[in-house]
């Protein structure tokens, strides 16, 4: 199924609700879920404003002109989320998804130095064949790392990844004194230095603080992502 009813998208999609129709693009199966992501095409449409209609955004699509983490995609369906580099091949443009208190996600404009930098949170390891881990990250990538390597590396911590190499460049583990963002929940975008982490047998229910200034915000501690230490690692 192609489209999806603009009463059952997510509530801060940017697309009107009472004009223009009862149905909107629906996300292909991808690296972001429905909930946490938005089509390709409604990012050239309805956020950087490169289209007026969906005709015109696959348009442009097609031809190749927009790269998602450094590949070409073609797909107007495909779903773009959190921490995804979008370049606009003719002019150059290039973006960072981000949180944002506002809109939810956010697109910021970041310089060619940032093109191949990626921060990844990580969502699991394995062991795998010849005693080496497989982590698991966020947008659904895998990377197979030595095992000294591997042991060093926590769920939930960050890596800043180089897409152009597939490697890691650095990792920054969520602990106390860490600089974090809310990714998800009504705190979405707030940024602080971690004061307090809670942490239960089930993730769901561990909670963490995140203090900026005098302000102090609480969430799950599973909606919280490590982008640096005393500044971001990259521009968000």
């Amino acid at each position: 199924m192609v489209h999806l009813r603009k009463s059952q998208t997510p509530y801060w999609w940017p697309i009107p609700r009472k004009v223009g129709g009862v149905w909107s693009i629906r996300t292909s199966p991808g690296p972001h879920s429905l909930a946490y992501s938005l089509p390709l095409a409604m990012v050239m449409r309805d956020v950087l404003k490169y289209a007026k209609t969906l005709r015109e955004a696959r348009y442009i699509i097609s031809k190749g002109y927009v790269k998602v983490d450094g590949r070409v995609r073609r797909n107007y369906r495909f779903p773009v989320g959190l921490m995804d580099v979008i370049e606009i091949v003719p002019t150059g443009e290039i973006y960072r998804v981000v949180p944002n208190g506002d809109s939810y996600y956010t697109l910021v404009p970041i310089p060619s130095e940032e093109a191949n930098l990626k921060l990844l949170r990580v969502e699991g390891k394995t062991s795998v064949r010849g005693g080496k881990i497989q982590l698991h990250f966020h947008d659904g990538r895998n990377l197979i790392v030595q095992p000294e390597v591997g042991r060093q590396i926590e769920t939930l911590g960050t890596v800043l990844y180089d897409l152009s190499n597939n490697s890691i460049k650095s990792y920054t583990p969520l602990k106390l004194d860490t600089l974090a963002v809310i990714i998800h929940g009504s705190n979405v975008g707030f940024m602080g230095k971690v004061e307090e982490i809670v942490r239960t047998l089930k993730r769901r229910e561990s909670t963490i603080a995140l203090r900026q200034n005098d302000v102090v915000r609480r969430t799950i501690l599973n909606y919280t992502m490590a982008v640096g230490v005393d500044s971001p690692l990259v521009k968000i």
